[in-house]
């Protein structure tokens, strides 16, 4: 297929460019998909800086859209499902996935190569500078082009009255963050919480608290708009800094001395911002790591070992929400058609293709909780 187009990213640090692309048939277990929406994450702003990711690449590795063509072998999808789309792509029968431990799935492959799993492309340019040239597809997505073949592995289909804006939002942050609160900490009724960053991820983190039963939630952002937005969406305390939020949780929890879980979800995560969530934290609680650095190698934990021993804190690393998307995608986006879960308040903000660049800088300066970019409606 000739003709669709999609954000490129060339060389670390550059801007994304709008090219024109060729888009290969699917292949044995792959779907065609068009794209509806792709959300504009934090990640791959992350993989736009990175040394380790192959380029050219077709950028977007959250999303929702609609099948157009199935390749040998598919049989659980037809063309015009609704998916949602997940980087978490589940085989179904490897060692994590045989024991609850989905997210980290052998089939999902590296997210750096670009390459499917045969080691091919999809994905190539249609036009100078591009012409015949293999570009990659992040986290074997590629959400940014208006068409894209993933695995079936990686698509999970959703009623199709859903708004595919919604369905979008679940394949990564949404479940990141709830799933943060619900699997990952395993929050319990009358619990204390922190959640540092209320962006996306961090907002539904404070709605996967309030699942959970916490009573006090406490969310931190520098940005009033966002403290203002947890708020309405289950916060019951705001903060502007991670010193201001130890001291709103000591006061509701006043035995173990803190929150019994503080959920770090920045976009770029510190080593401040670590020792911060340690300090906040109570005796026995746990700091989870939801959010990622800029640089992966970074060395963001400096803790005193001592501390961590007597008071049996603990430090989870989160990836994914510790979620299955085949198992909590369904379920999320059941809790929204009841209700229980506000979705639609997290989209900041609809952008054009051509404007992802504007769109990611929105992210920067901290007016989105959410971007999308739209292909559809």
């Amino acid at each position: 297929m000739t003709g669709p187009r999609g954000a490129v990213l060339r060389r670390p640090g550059a801007d994304w460019e709008i090219h024109e692309l060729t888009v290969a048939p699917p292949k044995a277990g792959e779907v065609l998909v068009r794209m509806a929406y792709a959300g504009l994450c934090h990640s791959d702003e992350h993989m736009r800086f990175s040394t380790t990711t192959e380029l050219p690449v077709v950028g977007g590795h959250e999303g929702s859209g609609v099948v157009a063509e199935t390749g040998p072998g598919v049989t659980a999808l037809a063309p015009g499902d609704h998916v949602a789309l997940t980087f978490v792509a589940v085989c179904g029968h490897c060692r994590w996935c045989a024991t609850d431990r989905a997210n980290l799935c052998e089939g999902a492959g590296s997210v750096s190569s670009g390459t499917m799993a045969d080691g091919t492309y999809r994905f190539h340019g249609a036009a100078p500078p591009l012409a015949g040239q293999p570009l990659g597809s992040y986290c074997r997505l590629g959400t940014f082009a208006e068409y894209a073949v993933v695995s079936q592995d990686s698509c999970v289909k959703v009623d199709p009255d859903l708004p595919l804006a919604a369905a979008a939002l679940v394949s990564c942050g949404v479940l990141t963050g709830w799933g943060a609160a619900v699997r990952t900490a395993g929050i319990q009724p009358g619990d204390t919480v922190i959640v540092a960053g209320a962006g996306g991820v961090g907002l539904s983190a404070v709605q996967g608290a309030r699942y959970a039963g916490a009573t006090a939630i406490i969310a931190v952002d520098p940005v009033p708009a966002k403290r203002e937005l947890a708020g309405r969406l289950g916060a019951t305390h705001a903060a502007a800094g991670l010193a201001e939020a130890a001291g709103l949780a000591a006061a509701a929890n006043p035995v173990p001395g803190g929150a019994d879980t503080t959920i770090v979800c920045a976009g770029d995560v510190t080593a401040a911002m670590v020792t911060g969530a340690f300090a906040a934290t109570g005796k026995g609680g746990a700091v989870v790591l939801a959010g990622l650095s800029r640089d992966p190698d970074e060395l963001t934990i400096h803790l005193p070992g001592s501390v961590l021993a007597r008071t049996e804190r603990r430090v989870l690393g989160c990836y994914f929400g510790s979620c299955n998307p085949v198992r909590d995608i369904p379920l999320v986006l059941s809790l929204y058609q009841r209700g229980e879960l506000q979705l639609d308040e997290l989209i900041s903000a609809r952008y054009r293709l051509d404007d992802i660049t504007a769109g990611y800088a929105d992210l920067a300066a901290g007016r989105n909780a959410r971007g999308l970019i739209a292909f559809m409606g």
